[in-house]
């Protein structure tokens, strides 16, 4: 694990990993000097999800193809991806991969399995973001090596079963204790945690896994199912119009989030469609969206061939759809004259674009057109979840207090979307102009969820 051993076959140089023509490239090259009766491709890098992701700083290059590019500057979007593959194809004797693996974060969206349904057959992925260890490669790639006749659905299980627990780094007692040893801050955090020591040294590989499993999530996916979910997707937006959307906002924030790279500043996007449903149902009490729950619910069932998830993603179903609030669907970069290019392929197959036109603007949905929809900046946009809050005064039972003694602090607080106070003491220090932290802690109802 510490060096490459295979033999270097060429230099090629610097290579533009973020460009699609390095991509086809390498897989045309592959698939004539490799000839096989089923490819598999698997991608590892740094992943975004729906904007794609395997950024490559070195050549500098520049991307203004939408505003989302302009302002994260080249790497291989969604869009590229799909293209590329497309290009592979026609170029190779490749009907279809047999799976398509992204060893990145955050790449388990609706919309990226949309992107590759044409081109394979299974995809991997994970709707988190992926611990540095990346993929068990020895793993899975032992069970292949032992069966190489072995489906994509098998080998895709494979990847999924085997992914952190049987991972040489923690499996091998040697390199466990190397990759937990001084300067590593898995040995600082996991060794004092678990008493390992110094760095960690003693902990096991049971012990390191479940750790390091605890906000994982993996998905293996049958891409033949796609177009059902997608079509079944397509009704259940269709009966989204029928409820209230402020229901609809409530689902999208209780509902199961994964990492967002557009920031904390801004509720989390990208949240899990399973969970979302499901909160849908029991939040709209139509029955019209329970039907369409069930039959989208039915479809994840049939895509997803394999799935885990670690405790603290509890409501992970294994696929992933961004969902803006509105801030957010406001943004060029990150609203719909980005995503309606980026996510081309899944835009133009779907009507979640056209929902969300709904939801913020109130555009009703035509489902008997694929239009791609892009609100103009001069439309009106609504926030459906947006509650007011009002707070009172601050109530003091006395300006002052001696060691010792309490004073009673009271405010009323209401509004419609209420769902936590925090509370912040401190004491304004003039002649330093700071404050002296007294106090912070969140104030919880049993009325509250």
């Amino acid at each position: 694990l510490q060096r490459v051993q295979s033999r270097q076959v060429a230099d090629l140089g610097e290579v533009n990993m973020a460009d699609g023509d390095s991509l086809i490239d390498f897989v045309t090259w592959a698939a004539e000097t490799f000839p096989a009766d089923k490819y598999v491709l698997i991608m590892s890098d740094h992943g975004m999800g729906w904007p794609g992701g395997w950024t490559d700083p070195a050549p500098g290059l520049r991307d203004n193809s939408t505003p989302l590019a302009s302002a994260l500057g080249d790497q291989l979007y969604l869009n590229e991806l799909d293209d590329a593959l497309a290009q592979i194809r026609a170029q190779t004797d490749i009907d279809q991969f047999e799976l398509i693996g992204m060893d990145a974060c955050l790449m388990a969206h609706i919309e990226v399995f949309s992107a590759l349904a044409p081109h394979s057959r299974y995809a991997v992925a994970s709707q988190e973001t992926e611990p540095a260890l990346g993929w068990a490669y020895t793993g899975f790639l032992d069970e292949l090596t032992r069966n190489p006749n072995m489906t994509g659905a098998d080998l895709s299980r494979a990847i999924v079963d085997t992914y952190i627990e049987e991972d040489q780094r923690i499996v091998d007692d040697v390199e466990r204790a190397d990759m937990l040893g001084r300067g590593s801050p898995l040995g600082g955090l996991f060794g004092s945690l678990l008493g390992g020591g110094s760095g960690g040294s003693t902990m096991s590989a049971s012990q390191l896994a479940q750790q390091m499993e605890e906000s994982v999530t993996i998905t293996a996916v049958d891409l033949a199912a796609m177009p059902q979910l997608m079509s079944d997707l397509n009704d259940l937006t269709v009966a989204m119009q029928g409820v209230d959307q402020q229901a609809i906002a409530q689902s999208r924030t209780y509902a199961q989030s994964f990492t967002s790279v557009f920031g904390k500043d801004v509720p989390p996007s990208y949240i899990d469609l399973g969970n979302f449903a499901q909160l849908i149902k029991q939040e709209s009490g139509n029955s019209d969206v329970s039907q369409a729950v069930d039959e989208v619910m039915a479809s994840l069932g049939n895509t997803v061939v394999a799935e885990k998830h670690g405790p603290k993603k509890s409501g992970a179903t294994g696929i992933s759809i961004y969902f803006p609030n509105s801030q957010l669907y406001r943004s060029p970069a990150a609203g719909m004259e980005s995503y309606t290019v980026i996510a081309e392929r899944f835009s133009q197959e779907s009507l979640w674009d056209d929902y969300l036109a709904y939801h913020y603007t109130g555009r009703r949905i035509d489902p008997t057109t694929s239009t791609v929809v892009v609100p103009s900046q001069q439309t009106a946009v609504s926030a459906p979840g947006a509650g007011d809050i009002t707070i009172s005064a601050l109530n003091l039972s006395d300006p002052t207090v001696a060691p010792g003694q309490t004073v009673a602090l009271s405010a009323d607080i209401s509004g419609d979307n209420v769902g936590y106070v925090y509370l912040f003491v401190g004491f304004v220090d003039q002649a330093s102009n700071s404050i002296f932290l007294a106090d912070q802690d969140y104030l919880d109802s049993n009325e509250i969820r």
